[in-house]
């Protein structure tokens, strides 16, 4: 039996089922392991190639003639909030947080599930225990951190810890951004837009960490759940021919390749 190394990636390749997002199409993914010493570096290398990361996990879709997912990246040093999204960093001026090493706890936890229920309760992780979550957290091999969203309280400006979580946002450091793995918020506070302020949030923290992109994850055209991605300008979308700039007005131009 033919032994592989643990730092030498193996390729699979799923069986169909039905695609989350476009109704009627069937998804495949390609995925491989994310473990051994250069995990770190392998993970870099996939993202760059618009793979993404669950767990131990690296996967990108593999559909039969369908391309509809496209990796998105937002252009960190040259993004400026809208109107709309000052709105929202405004509405959050009560909110701190604070990037800590991903560690589960039982009051991520807590709120995790009441965003399942709210939002995702026929999705594939509606039945996620405790310990789902907590792997979820914890089985990463590369450099993986928590950003925790708090309410502010009268002394968060001394110790910089807020009081009740809002939010959590589970994310890979890359070495040329942010990567958002998942995240989620108390359903209770929807009018607060959380999901758009931990991007805004992810955004000023790649500038502060020089670092020059925001990974989202994929954008689908045509895909109601997708549609705010394309909000976060200038951005970067995986094309056949390479990373492609898309600008306010929504064209799009190649970019230099590193």
């Amino acid at each position: 039996m033919t032994q592989h190394s643990r730092n030498t990636p193996q390729f699979y390749l799923t069986a169909p089922s039905p695609c989350p997002y476009l109704e009627g199409k069937q998804e495949r993914k390609v995925f491989t392991h994310l473990v051994g010493d250069k995990a770190g570096e392998l993970n870099d290398l996939l993202t760059h190639g618009g793979f993404r990361r669950s767990q131990s996990i690296a996967y990108r879709p593999a559909c039969d003639q369908c391309r509809a997912c496209v990796s998105v990246r937002v252009i960190a040093n040259e993004f400026r909030p809208s109107r709309n999204f000052r709105k929202v960093q405004a509405r959050n001026a009560d909110i701190v947080s604070e990037l800590r090493t991903a560690v589960p706890t039982s009051e991520q936890y807590s709120v995790f599930r009441a965003y399942l229920d709210a939002r995702h309760r026929d999705g594939g992780m509606a039945d996620m225990t405790v310990l789902d979550y907590a792997m979820m957290v914890e089985d990463s091999h590369v450099e993986t951190r928590i950003i925790e969203y708090r309410r502010r309280t009268p002394d968060s400006g001394i110790t910089g810890k807020g009081g009740d979580l809002i939010a959590v946002a589970l994310t890979d450091i890359l070495s040329d951004g942010l990567s958002m793995v998942y995240s989620f918020f108390e359903p209770s506070e929807e009018d607060r837009s959380m999901g758009t302020f931990m991007i805004l949030d992810h955004i000023a923290r790649a500038r502060r960490l020089g670092l020059p992109y925001v990974y989202l994850g994929y954008w689908i055209e045509g895909s109601r759940k997708m549609d705010y991605k394309a909000r976060f300008l200038p951005q970067q979308r995986l094309a056949p021919s390479g990373w492609l700039r898309v600008e306010a007005t929504g064209s799009m131009a190649p970019e230099p390749q590193d």
